[in-house]
């Protein structure tokens, strides 16, 4: 059974066992997600934050064969350098990996099974996977969407990633039953910026009335997760014309170069990091850590 291969980080085992608040972090923005040095400063960003905010980080990935719940400094700058020798691994590749000994950073939905394996219902990261543009002909859908319908665990992040149909996304959630709660927002954010015209199912305006959800969840067998949608700190927000249009082209591009797949994503991010000059990357990194922020307050009160 995968539990038996799970690794706890002696920081998260303590935490278990005190009963510390704890948030599960991914880690293929590590990985995939951004460029180093960057992708290595931002893990340990995220990290110091979830510690000062009161809340143990417990980053995910498969090491050598092993799912690893918390990660130590010498793992992280691994999954930071070498981003080549490391697999995207989402959840039809956890067995692989680990039967075959392999690397693997993990998605969205790898970090909620882990999670939610060891008991941790609070997840923060950037921004979730859904329906890709133009999934009318692809049938590009994230497993992150499945696994938001069928796994306990709050994913707190700055909307679905605005590379995607974002009308499509939340469609496809509401037809699965996930409930989007908005904090301090009555509009689903579009990542990069703070507004989509696309509302969420209900706003709270506090961290303690999401906890009281995720506690009823509980309590009654339910389940699924939910998604915490927390808008972008104001003075990150992109202009929506300047990042439509990057995201515009970057879109065609990967169309016409053929690339589709796991590799779909972090080709959209890095183009479109390259489109903005860089305001995007940093855009990315104020969202991540403002989440890290709510997720901790939010398991604080679990």
């Amino acid at each position: 059974m995968l539990n038996d291969q799970l690794k706890y980080s002696k920081e998260v085992r303590w935490a278990l066992e005190a009963g510390t608040p704890i948030i599960a972090l991914e880690s293929t923005i590590i990985s995939h997600g951004m460029p180093y040095p960057d992708n290595l400063a931002t893990a340990r960003e995220c990290e110091r934050v979830a510690r000062e905010c009161g809340a143990v980080p417990a980053t995910c990935a498969i090491l050598r064969g092993k799912a690893h719940i918390g990660l130590d400094e010498e793992q992280l700058d691994f999954l930071a350098r070498e981003r080549g020798n490391v697999v995207k691994a989402s959840r039809r590749d956890i067995p692989v990996l680990i039967a075959r000994g392999m690397n693997g950073a993990t998605t969205v939905a790898a970090t909620m099974i882990l999670a939610s394996l060891a008991g941790i219902r609070v997840f923060a990261t950037g921004g979730v996977g859904g329906v890709h543009r133009g999934a009318e002909r692809t049938m590009d859908i994230s497993a992150d969407l499945e696994e938001l319908a069928n796994t306990p665990v709050a994913v707190v992040c700055a909307g679905p990633k605005s590379i995607l149909d974002l009308p499509l996304t939340l469609e496809y959630l509401e037809t699965r039953g996930v409930p989007v709660i908005g904090y301090g927002t009555d509009e689903v954010p579009a990542f990069y910026t703070r507004n989509s015209g696309l509302k969420v199912d209900y706003r709270m305006d506090t961290p303690g009335e999401i906890a009281a959800v995720i506690r009823t969840q509980k309590l009654i067998g339910y389940n699924g997760g939910m998604l915490v949608v927390n808008p972008i700190p104001e003075e990150f927000s992109m202009d929506p014309a300047a990042i439509d249009s990057a995201i515009a082209r970057a879109c065609a591009e990967a169309e016409e170069k053929g690339v589709r797949g796991k590799e779909l994503t972090p080709y959209l991010l890095t183009r479109v990091t390259e489109l903005t000059g860089g305001q995007s990357l940093g855009a990315n990194i104020a969202l991540v850590l403002n989440n890290v922020k709510l997720a901790a307050a939010i398991a604080a009160r679990i």
